[in-house]
């Protein structure tokens, strides 16, 4: 067998391998994150963090120590060149368990989530560390080192930016396209507005945008026309000119960033070469408008670092991360398509586009208005292939007669619950985290058989018995061992509700809370080994 430093080499300290990380940290596997700089980037970048993005750091055990950089339920307010209102977001929804739209800052968060490497004796941080090469020997990859020194990994991620060396270095595509113009990124302590929104404005004259953030401040962006050099980020008249319509008095303003980026629309053509694997900006970068980069690389890291650890553990066949692009792309290329639609309809600068554009938000309807307030136009990750199982729509006469949409591929609802003591939480506290199989009502043990039981043992999984909260005492009682029981609470958003809508008694969840299969409960065993099959997981007979 061939021997490695490490299982894991991250390259790139951002918030895509520090997320990945501390995933795989929680997983006992060793890794490396190698970081080119000295320390964390400290300038201006996302402020936009998502209910998905929360909910995998709550599953990386972070959550606590990341909301205090939040401000939740921020809405945006979209407008025009004379500051009239074309739309508003703001949704209200807590289908995840967390607000779907807050305000962040992000180098805050990304230091939260290096000091969670702290717990993980699996894990090292290395800064200054820059890979000037890689070579993939099948069984094992080797990264060189800038000071000449050699480090070995089963897997290598590429989390080194939407410049990346290592896509780069393997010859893999970013086809997209670039803005003609770029931006410029002012952050302000003191917020001199002192409001708890954001507004992006589609002015024709220059558009912008003016966010609130934690902690007192306040984040503008605007758009530079060509023929303005990027120099100008340091020419204060320049900038004071450029807030001047926005504040009292920009000179007295305590500036503490300022950048120049430019909007970039691009996808990678793999995200993955053998043993190395690319993610975040590496993999596709999209324009800030529509505040998905980042989020859309911490679905990477969560997607990615589940079937990593598999792998590594021996839990699954190597196939399982052929899964990763297949289930990541299409997504990406919806949130890509948005975010450029976004950008282009709120930075273009020609008077009559712009009137065009206000026309048609006045005339939209009211049911269109409350979808665009919903962010309905935000694409939820939904796979059509990878580690999912579809089943057919049951027909028994035991079932009402209905249209329903199937749910695998798609993401579980975290309602609030209990625990098997009765107190009230989210409900990925209440059954613990990695794969579940979950049963309204039922046992799940009566259901499966002995292999699949020692299978599901194996891989660490959790079978779960969710009851009406009046039932919770008695179930926990007479139960099979090993089964976690959880009280549902009721309600239009409970899990009972979930089950009531839909023909199955069963669903089996994969460790990033996707639906991996729903069946009903007599079909559970049958349904869980095909779920095994396409994961790569054996079950031993």
């Amino acid at each position: 067998m061939t021997t490695t430093d490490t299982d894991v080499i991250i390259i790139g300290a951002g918030p895509v391998g520090l997320t990945l990380a501390n995933l795989l940290g929680q997983q006992d596997v060793r890794v490396v994150l190698l970081e080119r700089e000295d320390r964390l980037v400290d300038y201006p970048r996302a402020v936009g963090i998502d209910d998905e993005a929360l909910r995998t750091m709550q599953t990386a055990g972070l959550v606590d120590e990341v909301l205090p950089h939040t401000i939740p339920d921020q809405k945006i307010y979209m407008v025009n060149g004379d500051r009239l209102i074309l739309s508003e977001v703001n949704p209200t929804t807590r289908e995840f368990g967390w607000p779907r739209r807050n305000g962040f800052v992000q180098p805050l968060v990304d230091q939260v989530l290096l000091a969670g490497l702290d717990r993980f004796d699996t894990v090292e941080a290395r800064f200054g560390a820059e890979v000037t090469d890689l070579a993939d020997g099948g069984d094992q990859v080797t990264a060189t080192l800038a000071d000449g020194a050699t480090l070995t990994g089963r897997y290598v991620v590429a989390a080194d930016g939407g410049a990346s060396p290592t896509r780069k270095r393997l010859g893999i595509s970013f086809d997209g396209e670039t803005r003609p113009s770029d931006g410029i990124v002012i952050d302000v302590a003191n917020d001199p507005i002192g409001t708890p929104h954001a507004v992006f404005g589609g002015d024709p004259a220059r558009s912008y945008a003016s966010i609130a953030l934690p902690h007192g401040i306040r984040r503008w962006e605007f758009t530079l026309f060509e023929h303005e050099d990027a120099s100008v980020v340091d020419d204060d008249e320049f900038v004071f000119d450029l807030l001047r319509p926005h504040v009292p008095d920009p000179t007295r303003l305590d500036i503490i960033r300022r950048r120049v980026y430019r909007h970039h629309a691009r996808i990678a053509g793999s995200f993955r070469a053998g043993n190395i694997i690319l993610a975040g900006d590496a993999a596709h970068v999209m324009p800030v408008v529509g505040g998905q980069g980042w989020n859309s690389g911490i679905r990477d890291a969560f997607n990615l670092g589940w079937k990593l650890a598999a792998v590594v553990n021996g839990h699954a066949d190597e196939k399982l991360l052929d899964t990763y692009e297949v289930e990541r792309l299409s997504h990406v290329r919806q949130m890509v398509a948005v975010s450029l639609g976004m950008a282009k309809e709120m930075t273009d600068h020609d008077p009559e586009k712009a009137a065009e554009r206000d026309r048609i938000a006045a005339a939209r309807t009211p049911e269109e208005r409350e979808a665009q307030k919903r962010q309905a136009f935000k694409p939820q990750p939904k796979f059509d292939a990878g580690v999912i199982v579809q089943t057919p729509l049951p027909t028994f006469k035991s079932l009402p007669a209905r249209e329903v949409a199937r749910t695998a591929g798609t993401i579980f609802p975290q309602p609030r619950a209990t625990d098997t003591d009765g107190v009230p939480m989210l409900l990925d506290d209440a059954t613990g985290q990695g794969w579940r199989v979950i049963t309204w009502n039922n046992d799940p043990m009566a259901f499966l058989s002995p292999e699949s039981i020692a299978t599901l043992e194996r891989i660490g999984a959790r079978l779960v018995q969710v009851v009406p909260r009046s039932q919770l005492q008695w179930t926990a009682k007479h139960t099979s061992p090993g089964v976690t029981v959880v009280g549902d609470l009721g309600g239009e958003e409970s899990l009972q509700a979930w089950f009531d809508a839909r023909p199955v008694g069963a669903v089996i969840l994969r460790p990033d809370h996707v639906v991996a299969a729903e069946c009903l409960s007599q079909e559970l065993d049958e349904v869980l080994g095909r779920v095994l099959d396409v994961a790569g997981i054996e079950v031993r007979r």
